[in-house]
C-alpha cells in the first residue's frame, strides 16, 4: 500500500504539440493531448516501479484515474511545479505537462520544493542549457518547424529515385522469420547455451526486464478490427494524409518519419511459425527513435545498460505505431503495427525506401544523418492512401567506404573489414551474421551489445545542442557533399584523436546488475570495460566471414532444431558477386543464381504447433 511506502518519484511528462489547423492531424490530436501525456507518463512509471521491485523493494504506480496519493502536492514538494491558486505551473510549461507517482520504500536522496520566485524564471542558462537539459533555443527551433517536418531537417537531405547500394528487386528473396538468427537461436539451431540466453539476453538487467512486460502487452493489439460504413471523404488527398501521419508520429514521440510502398521482398515469406504471409498492405509509415546519445555515450555498448537502450527504443515505437493503427482503423482503413516483438515486414529495405537511411559497413544496419546508427525502428502498415517520399543520399557510401571504425572495435569481429558483396539480392558490407549473434545472446559482461552504435563517429548531437565543430561537419556532410574527399579522412582521423568512442564516466547512471533465476545481483562475470584501440590494424584478407545464402536457410516450418553449417558457410563466400559483376551479369540477362532460392516449407504451409515460443509472448 502507498501509506507504507516513505518516498515518492514524481514523474512530469510535456503535453505534444497540437498540429497546425488545416492539417488533418489537428481532430485526432486537440482532443487527447492531456490523455497522451497520461498515457506516457504512466509508462515511465511503470517501468520505473518494475526496476524497483526488481531490485526487492515495494513500489507502486499513481496516475490520473488510478491513485491514492495527492499528485499535485506531490509535485510541489518534489520541485517540479509551484502552486497557483487552486492549480499548479511548472515555471516553463505553466499547466501543459501530465503528471505520474511512483511510491516506495526504496530510500532515495529527494529534492527540494521551488521557491515562489521560479514562476517568473528567464534564465541564460536555461537558454544555453547549461543544465543539461534541452535548451531554450532548441526548443524553440523545434518550435517553429511545421509539425509535420518533425523535429530534424530531413528535407534539406538529397533525394534521389533508388537507394544508394543495389537491390536487385526481381532476384531478392522473400525469407521466412524461422531463418533469423534469432528466431534459430530460439529453435537450438545455434547450440543450447544460445538457446538458454535466448530468452534472457536483452533482459538480464532490470531496466530491460521492467520493459519487457509492457512490451508483450500491446502485442494482441498491434491489429484490429477495422470500423465499417466510414465516411473517407476527408482523406482523397494522399499527401494530406502523408502530413496527417507524419504529424500525428511526432506528436506521439517519433524522432523522424517517412513513408514508402512495400516492396514484395520485403515481406517476409512466413511466420514464425511457418504459416505463409500474403501482404496485405500497400504503404509502410517508417519512424526512427533515439536509442539516446546521453546513456550511449556512458556506457561501452555492451555493458549492462545496451540491452535496455535496445528495449526502451523498441516500447516506444511499438507504442506509437500501435496507436497510429488504431486510429488509422477507427477511421475504416486497415493498418498495422510492426514491431520488434511481432513484425511481418523486414524494416531495414523500408527505412531506406523510405528515405530514413543508407545502408552502412555495419551491415545489417541503416544510418540516419542526423542520429548516425543511434535508432531503432517501428513501421505501420496500412492501405491509407499515402504519398510516399524518396530514398536518401547524404553520401554515407563513400563515408563508409574510407571508415572500418566500427569493424575495428567489434568485439567479435562480425563487420567486414573489406569490400561490399552482393548477398542475397543487396549489395552490402555483409556482416558475419551467426558470429554477431553469438556473441550478443552470450555476453556475459553485459545485456546485448551496440559496440557498432557506440564508436560510429556519426554517433553525434548535431542539434542547436550538439558541438559547433560537430554541427558544422554534419551541415557540410549534407550540404556540400563535394567536400567528403576532404572531410571523410580528417573527420575519421579526428574522431580518435578526440578519443570519441570512449566511456563518459560522468554520463553513467545506472547499476550493473543482472538478473539470474528472477534475483538482482552483482554481475558474476564482471562488466566489460571497452574503450576504442586506434592503434589496431585491420586486413580483410585475414577475415573468415560465414555466409548463410537463402538456399542454407530453414524450411520455413522446420519445428526442431536445424544446426547451422558454419564449414559450409564459409565456403559459401566462392558464390558471392560483387556489385560490378551482379550488374554485368543482369545486364547480360544472366539467370538469378540458385542460392537466391529459400528453402521449401517441409508441409502445407499451413505453419506447425511446435514452434518456440517467443519472449515476447511468454505470459
Amino acid at each position: 500500500m502507498a501509506e507504507d511506502h516513505g518516498q515518492a518519484i514524481v514523474i512530469l511528462v510535456e503535453h505534444g504539440r497540437v498540429p497546425e489547423a488545416g492539417n488533418l492531424a489537428h481532430s485526432w490530436v486537440a482532443p487527447a493531448v492531456e490523455a497522451t501525456s497520461d498515457m506516457r507518463a504512466s509508462e515511465i512509471a511503470a517501468l520505473a516501479a518494475g526496476h524497483i521491485r526488481q531490485m526487492g523493494f515495494s513500489a507502486r504506480i499513481h496516475f490520473a484515474g488510478y491513485e491514492t496519493v495527492d499528485r499535485d502536492m506531490l509535485a510541489v514538494l518534489a520541485g517540479l511545479a509551484i502552486r497557483d491558486g487552486d492549480d499548479i505551473i511548472n515555471p516553463y510549461l505553466n499547466d501543459r505537462f501530465s503528471l505520474a507517482v511512483v511510491t516506495t520504500e526504496y530510500e532515495l536522496a529527494i529534492d527540494e520544493p521551488l521557491s515562489r520566485k521560479a514562476a517568473n524564471v528567464s534564465s541564460l542558462r536555461y537558454w544555453w542549457g547549461h543544465n543539461g537539459a534541452p535548451s531554450g533555443r532548441e526548443r524553440n527551433r523545434r518550435a517553429k518547424r511545421r509539425s509535420d517536418l518533425g523535429p530534424y531537417a530531413m528535407e534539406t537531405v538529397r533525394r534521389v529515385d533508388r537507394p544508394t547500394t543495389l537491390i536487385i528487386d526481381d532476384e531478392v528473396p522473400r525469407v521466412p522469420k524461422r531463418a533469423a538468427f534469432f528466431e534459430r537461436a530460439l529453435h537450438g539451431d545455434l547450440g543450447d547455451k544460445a538457446k538458454g540466453a535466448r530468452t534472457r539476453f536483452s533482459f538480464k538487467h532490470p531496466v530491460s526486464w521492467s520493459q519487457l512486460g509492457v512490451i508483450r502487452t500491446m502485442v494482441p493489439f498491434q491489429n484490429g478490427a477495422t470500423a465499417e460504413n466510414i465516411d473517407q471523404s476527408a482523406y482523397d488527398d494522399p499527401a494530406a494524409n502523408s502530413r496527417a501521419l507524419k504529424s500525428l508520429s511526432y506528436f506521439l514521440g517519433a524522432d523522424m518519419t517517412g513513408i514508402c510502398e512495400i516492396p514484395d521482398y520485403a515481406w517476409y515469406s512466413h511466420k514464425e511459425n511457418g504459416e505463409e504471409i500474403i501482404p496485405y498492405h500497400k504503404y509502410a509509415v517508417v519512424m526512427l527513435i533515439d536509442q539516446g546519445f546521453d546513456t550511449m555515450e556512458g556506457g561501452s555498448g555492451d555493458d549492462w545498460i545496451s540491452g535496455a537502450q535496445s528495449m526502451r527504443a523498441y516500447l516506444r515505437g511499438a507504442e506509437i505505431a500501435g496507436v497510429m493503427a488504431e486510429v488509422l482503423r477507427g477511421e475504416g482503413y486497415s493498418s498495422c503495427s510492426q514491431t520488434n516483438a511481432k513484425s511481418d515486414v523486414l524494416h531495414i529495405p523500408l527505412a531506406m525506401w523510405a528515405g530514413l537511411a543508407e545502408l552502412s559497413r555495419i551491415g545489417e544496419l541503416t544510418l540516419n544523418p542526423f542520429i548516425g546508427p543511434r535508432l531503432k525502428t517501428v513501421v505501420m502498415t496500412t492501405n491509407m492512401p499515402l504519398e510516399i517520399d524518396k530514398p536518401i543520399d547524404f553520401g554515407l557510401q563513400y563515408f563508409c567506404n574510407n571508415c572500418l571504425k566500427c569493424a575495428r572495435e567489434c568485439p567479435c569481429d562480425a563487420i567486414p573489414w573489406g569490400d561490399k558483396v552482393v548477398f542475397n539480392g543487396y549489395e552490402m558490407w555483409k556482416p558475419d551474421v551467426e558470429r554477431c549473434a553469438r556473441y550478443r545472446l552470450t555476453n556475459s559482461k553485459g545485456s546485448a551489445c551496440g559496440r557498432c552504435m557506440k564508436t560510429c563517429p556519426l554517433n553525434k548531437v548535431v542539434s542547436a545542442d550538439g558541438p559547433i565543430l560537430t554541427r558544422i561537419a554534419s551541415w557540410c556532410g549534407i550540404n556540400a557533399m563535394w567536400l567528403k574527399p576532404v572531410l571523410v579522412p580528417l573527420g575519421v582521423w579526428l574522431d580518435d584523436v578526440l578519443q570519441n568512442g570512449k566511456r563518459n564516466p560522468l554520463k553513467k547512471w545506472w547499476f550493473d546488475h543482472e538478473i539470474i533465476d528472477g534475483i538482482t545481483v552483482e554481475p558474476k562475470a564482471g562488466t566489460n570495460q571497452r574503450d576504442i584501440d586506434p592503434k589496431r590494424k585491420l586486413d580483410p584478407s585475414k577475415q573468415k566471414m560465414a555466409y548463410y545464402h537463402a538456399d542454407m536457410m530453414p524450411a520455413p516450418d522446420a519445428p526442431s532444431a536445424v544446426p547451422v553449417n558454419r564449414k559450409e558457410a564459409l565456403a559459401a563466400k566462392a558464390k558471392l558477386e560483387t556489385p560490378d559483376q551482379a550488374r554485368d551479369r543482369i545486364a547480360k540477362g544472366g539467370a538469378k543464381p540458385d542460392h537466391y532460392i529459400p528453402t521449401p516449407p517441409m508441409g502445407d504451409g499451413e505453419g506447425n504447433k511446435e514452434a518456440a515460443t517467443s519472449p515476447y509472448f511468454t505470459k
